[in-house]
C-alpha cells in the first residue's frame, strides 16, 4: 500500500518518490545518492528554525554518516564484483583439468596417449639402490622392472615406456610396487602417477573444485600437484 504525502508540507528542493512500485514502474528511483542528500541538506538549511540553528558539529556528523554509508556500497559492490570475476575466473581453471593428466598420490596407474606409465617418488633419505616393479593389476603378472641403482634423498621420477600395445589399447591398470635399499635395510615406499581427470565438479558459490579422478574417485583440486 503507497503513502500519500501532501506535498505542499515538503520543502523547497525536495524532490519525493512514491515507494509504491507501481507507481514508480520500471524506471523507478528508489536509492538516495548524492545530489539528493546535498538537496536535503540544503532545505534543512534552508527551513531551519533561525533561532535554533543546526551547529556544525550536526552538519558534519550527518555528512560524516552520508560518506560512510556511501562508502560501505562502494566498497560492496567492489567486493561482489571481485567475487564474481575470481568465481569466472575458477571455472576457466576448472575447465583446464578436464582430460588432462594430475599427479596424485597411489600405486596403480594407466597408460598415457603415447602408451607411457610416469610418476615419482619422495626419498626421505638416499638410497643404495631403488627398484620399480610394473605389474598387471588384474592378473598380478609382472609386466617389467626398472633398476635405477644409488639415489640422493628427494624426487626421483620414473617412467615405463615400453608397455606392450595390446595392454595401451585395453587401457590395462597397471601396479608399481617400489622397492629401496637403505641404511637401515629394505623398504617398500608409495609413489605419486599420472591418473586422467574424468569430470569436474564445483561447488554452488564456487570456491571448491572437486576433480574425479580415474582409479582414485574424488579429490579437491588442491591435493593435486602437477597438471599435464
Amino acid at each position: 500500500m503507497s503513502t500519500t504525502i501532501n506535498t505542499a508540507q515538503v520543502p523547497t528542493g525536495v524532490q519525493v518518490y512514491d515507494t509504491d512500485p507501481a507507481v514508480q514502474g520500471s524506471g523507478g528511483q528508489t536509492d538516495l545518492g548524492q545530489e539528493d542528500f546535498l538537496r536535503l541538506m540544503t532545505a534543512q538549511l534552508q527551513n531551519q528554525d533561525p533561532l535554533e540553528p543546526m551547529d556544525n558539529s550536526q552538519f558534519l556528523g550527518q555528512m560524516a554518516q552520508f560518506s560512510t554509508v556511501a562508502g560501505i556500497e562502494q566498497m560492496n559492490a567492489t567486493l561482489n564484483a571481485a567475487i564474481g570475476e575470481m568465481g569466472q575466473f575458477r571455472v576457466a581453471t576448472a575447465s583446464t583439468f578436464l582430460g588432462q593428466q594430475v599427479l596424485v598420490p597411489g600405486t596403480t596407474a594407466r597408460p598415457d596417449d603415447a602408451g607411457t606409465i610416469q610418476g615419482v617418488v619422495d626419498l626421505p633419505n638416499a638410497v643404495d639402490s631403488l627398484t620399480v616393479t610394473y605389474s598387471n593389476a588384474e592378473t598380478g603378472a609382472v609386466l617389467a622392472v626398472q633398476d635405477y641403482g644409488t639415489q640422493p634423498a628427494g624426487l626421483v621420477g620414473f617412467n615405463w615406456d615400453e608397455m606392450p600395445q595390446e595392454l595401451v589399447d585395453q587401457n590395462t591398470q597397471v601396479r608399481i610396487s617400489i622397492e629401496a635399499e637403505t641404511a637401515t635395510g629394505p623398504a617398500t615406499l608409495t609413489p605419486s602417477v599420472f591418473a586422467e581427470v574424468m569430470s569436474v565438479e564445483m561447488s554452488p558459490d564456487s570456491s571448491d573444485i572437486t576433480l574425479q579422478i580415474e582409479d582414485y574417485g574424488a579429490m579437491n583440486s588442491m591435493e593435486v600437484t602437477v597438471l599435464r
